[in-house]
């Protein structure tokens, strides 16, 4: 069996970080395992507190699971503190993680800060350039680049920046922009693709950002290509929006399972 590892924040149950993960990787059909960078409070209305878990148990936690089960892809999300990138960076190096899916988790769905500004510029330096691809959404493109981001031709220039600090593909997610349509934007550093989905309206859409990059590394694991991978997480996440089941009163759960 293909083992995909997740190295993000913890959720209280709301359905984002490592819960959202794992779920996702079970649904794929590989096996999930995980490393916890941050203790968070946390339902379907947002963040209420955030303990980062200190760098070296976070190096220790992927030594672990490096050492014994091995990773045939890897997926990190809330990272927090500039020591926990630093650690993640070497990790990766250290035991040669392939396949290395950065979700750049910046900010909460209610807009608390997830992320150091050391860790920022970190990510920025460091760890995109050791990553498969990068999958920021709009809000995170934004922050990362400095700048707004409205339009979708702002989308692609936005991609070949982010593309530029040295990850081997981008892929910027389009939610965030208004239009009938979801519009996923790949960039290779070669070709740049368009990937599109019916929006679904719905304000169950907590974890989403978490489950199409686990999505996208699950894929990775099986075997396909990157444009398939991200074509086909679109459409779990995009079907998980719609099979939503009834927990929680804010920004709801996803049905990480509707296809079971």
């Amino acid at each position: 069996m293909k083992t995909t590892l997740t190295i993000a924040g913890s959720d209280s149950g709301a359905g984002a970080g490592i819960q959202a993960d794992l779920k996702t990787f079970v649904a794929h059909g590989v096996y999930g395992t995980s490393v916890v960078t941050a203790v968070t409070a946390q339902n379907s209305f947002g963040i209420s507190k955030i303990h980062a878990v200190p760098s070296d148990i976070v190096f220790a936690q992927v030594e672990a699971v490096m050492r014994d089960l091995g990773a045939d892809s890897a997926k990190t999300g809330v990272l927090a503190t500039a020591a926990n990138v630093k650690a993640v960076v070497t990790a990766i190096e250290r035991f040669q993680i392939p396949l290395v899916v950065v979700d750049p988790v910046i900010m909460s769905h209610n807009g608390d800060r997830l992320l150091e500004d050391e860790a920022l510029v970190l990510l920025k330096t460091e760890l995109f350039r050791r990553a498969y691809v990068v999958t920021p959404n709009i809000r995170e493109a934004e922050i990362l680049l400095g700048r707004s981001i409205n339009s979708p031709d702002d989308v692609h220039d936005a991609a070949r920046q982010i593309h530029s600090l040295g990850p081997a593909a981008v892929i910027i997610k389009g939610g965030h922009l208004p239009g009938p349509e979801v519009i996923d934007v790949l960039y290779d550093g070669i070709s740049l693709m368009e990937l599109k989905c019916l929006r679904v309206n719905s304000l169950k859409t907590h974890g989403t950002g978490c489950a199409f990059g686990a999505a996208v590394a699950a894929n990775l694991a099986l075997g396909l290509d990157l444009k398939n991978s991200a074509r086909s997480a679109q459409e779990y996440t995009a079907q998980a929006i719609r099979g939503r089941i009834r927990i929680g009163h804010g920004y709801g759960a996803l049905n990480h399972f509707w296809n079971k």
